[in-house]
Order: C-alpha cells, then sequence, then structure tokens
C-alpha cells in the first residue's frame, strides 16, 4: 500500500481558494500534486518554492474538456506516472434566473464543471487500471444542488449532475478498488462567492445550524480524508461540509 510521500493526486483549480487550499494540505501530507489551472497563480507559486519536488503545474482551459484531458494525460500525467487521486475541484460560476438563460454561458458552465470532470475522470481510471491502483475520485459539488438558492438554478443543476455522475461511477468501478465520492461545501469566503453583497451573505449564513461560513480548510480536509485510506470503505457517497445548512 502506498505511503503519502509515493502519491499522486491530479488536482484542477489549483490558483486560488478551495483548489488551493488542498493542495497546501496534500503537500504537507507528503503527496505530489499535479496542479491544473488556466494560469499560475501567486498563491501556486509560494507552494512550488516550500515544495520544489512535489508541487507541480500545467496550464490548462477545461472550458475544451476533450482537448485539455488528452493534452494533460499526454504530456503531464502520462501512463509512467502512477495516479492515485483525482480532484475535479476547477468551477465556473453562471448565475442567474431561468428566463435570463444564456445557452453559450451556461455550456460553457457545464463544460467545465462537468464534461471536464467525466473526461478527466476517464483517463484516471485508465490509469489506475493500468497501475492496478485502488485510487480515489473526489469530485467537489455544492450546497445549492441540495437546496433551494435564488439565482442558482443553473448552476445547481450542473453540480446535481456531478453528483450523479460520481454515485454511478462508485457502483461500475468499485469492485476494481477505485472509489468516488463528493464533497458538498457550503458557502465559503472564496473569490467564486466574491459577488454577493454582504446581505446576501448574511441571509445565506443564518439558514446555517452554526450562522457561520463554510471553513475553506474543513472543506480540504475533508478532501484528503475521501482520497485516504482511513476512508478505504466510503465510495458512492456526498459528504456535506456546509456549516449545518
Amino acid at each position: 500500500m502506498a505511503t503519502d510521500e509515493s502519491r499522486n493526486v491530479l488536482l484542477t483549480g489549483v490558483s486560488r481558494g478551495l483548489g488551493l487550499e488542498t493542495a497546501r494540505g496534500l503537500l504537507e501530507a507528503g503527496w505530489t500534486v499535479y496542479g491544473i489551472s488556466r494560469a499560475r497563480s501567486v498563491g501556486w507559486s509560494a507552494l512550488e518554492r516550500a515544495h520544489p519536488e512535489r508541487a507541480r503545474f500545467h496550464a490548462a482551459d477545461l472550458r475544451d474538456p476533450a482537448a485539455a484531458a488528452e493534452d494533460l494525460f499526454a504530456s503531464f500525467v502520462p501512463y509512467s506516472v502512477p495516479l492515485h487521486g483525482l480532484v475535479n475541484n476547477a468551477a465556473e460560476a453562471y448565475d442567474d434566473l431561468l428566463t435570463n438563460l444564456d445557452l453559450a454561458r451556461l455550456e460553457t458552465m457545464f463544460a467545465t464543471n462537468v464534461f471536464s470532470a467525466m473526461a478527466l475522470s476517464r483517463l484516471a481510471i485508465r490509469n489506475m487500471l493500468y497501475h492496478r491502483t485502488r485510487g480515489a475520485l473526489v469530485h467537489v459539488s455544492s450546497v445549492s444542488a441540495h437546496l433551494g438558492f435564488k439565482g442558482l438554478s443553473l448552476y445547481a443543476a450542473s453540480k446535481g449532475a456531478l453528483e450523479a455522475f460520481s454515485k454511478n461511477l462508485a457502483r461500475e468501478w468499485g469492485e476494481r478498488g477505485i472509489r468516488s465520492n463528493c464533497v458538498v461545501p457550503g458557502f465559503m469566503e472564496t473569490e467564486m462567492s466574491a459577488g454577493l453583497t454582504a446581505e446576501d451573505r448574511a441571509r445565506i449564513y443564518r439558514r446555517t445550524a452554526l450562522k457561520a461560513a463554510t471553513d475553506c480548510a474543513s472543506v480540504a480536509a475533508a478532501i484528503r480524508f475521501l482520497l485516504s485510506d482511513e476512508a478505504a470503505s466510503v465510495t458512492g457517497q456526498a459528504l456535506r461540509v456546509d456549516a449545518g445548512a
């Protein structure tokens, strides 16, 4: 069984927010992180300086899922690199009322949030089968897929699709020792939620048991747990980390 020091994980959306926090925790735990984002951020560069041998980066635009996935697995994570985990964290938010639907924006969001996760999962599973790895896939969903929020029906639909995909993926590949789970964060203080007004934030937080924002580090810890051997019997689940929403 591989130790954390010999494990490799492919993590999308590492430039900021939850992806950056998840990368930090995995690197500190000894994982080698193959990070993907559209561009290298200041935060990621700091991680590269702190972990020069294990923080690896490749720029990719997941709005073109097929091309990005093929490129990543041809040059960045080839079959010579055994993958032990995949975290589909990259996401694009398109928030609006349905009556204002812009189909092109909706398709772009689904390409990033859903189709890229499918394309990367396909090739990650092939890598795990090739190396006979008992690997783990973690997909980052959203509490909006479970609770109703005005203006979030389009975004929530993409996350609901991701959860359905993960649950069925767990059934398909469980007999080969490959697990698939979702983490379902509540509203966090990240750049993705920066467009919310203070009033909107207060209203959302009042709906939670803790009356507070979801802690980003807590969500990252849940992702690490689902990647680890401690979650060896956990698959097909949607773990909510949402301050009790």
